[in-house]
Parts: structure tokens; C-alpha cells; sequence
């Protein structure tokens, strides 16, 4: 991949996941201090854990173009916000399906330049899609998607997994980045829309804890 494309890319996953944040800020109908930290965290949450497991610069203070992009895009949504307060709920949930795929993206590339291998490179772009969602949702106090049972990391795993095998019969980078996306946002998306998910535990092990639940 090009350094432009590359580039681009992040900033992309950058602004999506700062509006995510931006949007959960909303919900949760905190102030303008905490719109900017919980955009800001989820923009850059995953990319800052990434350089640091690589032993690399963290990509925001190398290069300040991403806090640009990051409190550009928190800036845009506030305003439209205000115009239009029903953007919400499923918006929040595009935009981090959007976000997840590009970051998985952005990791595995970053890994594989740095000399990782591919299995590492992988995990490493489910560890860069997830993470900074999953500080969003615990300051939030929800429960992280990620440790749902919906897809979600699974989806990035999933995602990551298409651009191996791509990768392994040579396609070319833009395929192995489309084909990784475009599986990334099918399964997140038919997560939100259908209710894809993949139970760890059979079902009537499901119900058991949750009678269990309700007798205490």
C-alpha cells in the first residue's frame, strides 16, 4: 500500500471512530469536555496500544494530522447534532462498523510493515479496530461490544482472515483491503440488522444462567 493511501485510510478510521465517540457522548449527555475525551479516546485508543506493542512512534504524535482530523470530525458531529438530535442509535453503530473495518485495515498493514507475521498481524488489527471502542464503552458504563456475544471482534478476526488468504494467493493490495473491509462491515452490519452472533454456550446453558440470575 502506498504511504498516501495509508494515510488516508487512517484518517478515515480516525474521524469514524471519533464520531462514534462523539455520538456516545451524546447519549450518555455528557459536556463539551467529555464529547472531545470520549471522541478522542475512541479515535485513538486502538492505534496508540497498536504502536506501542510495535515499539513505534504513536501515529497522533507523529504526525498531527490525525488530532486534526479526530476534533474536526467531533466539531462536525456536535453541529450536527444540534441541527438534527435524532442522530443517533443506529448512526453510532454505522459509523463504529465503518470505523472497525478500516482499523483492522490499518493494523494488519501496520503490523505486516513492521516485520510481524501474519498471524500476529492479524490479531494486532482486531486489537487496533477494538480497543479504543472498548475504553468508549466502559467510561460509558455499558457493557463493551465486544464482549457481546453479537459480532464484533469476530468480525474483525473474520475480516482478517479474508485478507490473509487473499493476500496469500498474491491479489493485490487494494483486493485484499476490499475484500477485508467489505466482509468486516457485512458481518457487523447483519450483526446489527439480524441478529448474527456466534453463542459460545448452547442455549439452554444461556437460559440456566439467566434463571440463575433472577433467583438471586
Amino acid at each position: 500500500m502506498s504511504d498516501a493511501w495509508f494515510h488516508l485510510l487512517n484518517l478515515a478510521g480516525v474521524a469514524f471512530f471519533a464520531i462514534s465517540g462523539a455520538l456516545a457522548a451524546y447519549e450518555k449527555d455528557v459536556d463539551s469536555f467529555g464529547v472531545v475525551v470520549l471522541g478522542s479516546i475512541t479515535a485513538v485508543g486502538g492505534g496508540t496500544l497498536r504502536d506501542l506493542v510495535l515499539d513505534e512512534d504513536v501515529f497522533w504524535v507523529a504526525n498531527s494530522d490525525y488530532l486534526y482530523a479526530c476534533y474536526l470530525a467531533i466539531i462536525v458531529t456536535i453541529v450536527l447534532l444540534r441541527l438534527r438530535s435524532n442522530l443517533k442509535g443506529f448512526y453510532l453503530m454505522l459509523v463504529d462498523a465503518i470505523g472497525l473495518g478500516l482499523f483492522n485495515i490499518i493494523g494488519i498493514e501496520k503490523a505486516l510493515i513492521s516485520g510481524a507475521d501474519m498471524l500476529v498481524a492479524i490479531t494486532l488489527g482486531t486489537c487496533t479496530a477494538i480497543f479504543g471502542g472498548l475504553i468508549r464503552d466502559v467510561i460509558c458504563r455499558e457493557i463493551p461490544l465486544v464482549m457481546r456475544c453479537e459480532l464484533y471482534a469476530t468480525a474483525s478476526l473474520i475480516g482478517g482472515g479474508v485478507y490473509a488468504i487473499l493476500f496469500h494467493f498474491n491479489a493485490e493490495y487494494e483486493w485484499c483491503i476490499a475484500g477485508s473491509l467489505f466482509t468486516t462491515l457485512i458481518l457487523r452490519l447483519g450483526a446489527l440488522k439480524w441478529g448474527w452472533r456466534i453463542p459460545i454456550f448452547p442455549a439452554d446453558m444461556e437460559q440456566k444462567q439467566e434463571q440463575q440470575k433472577g433467583s438471586y
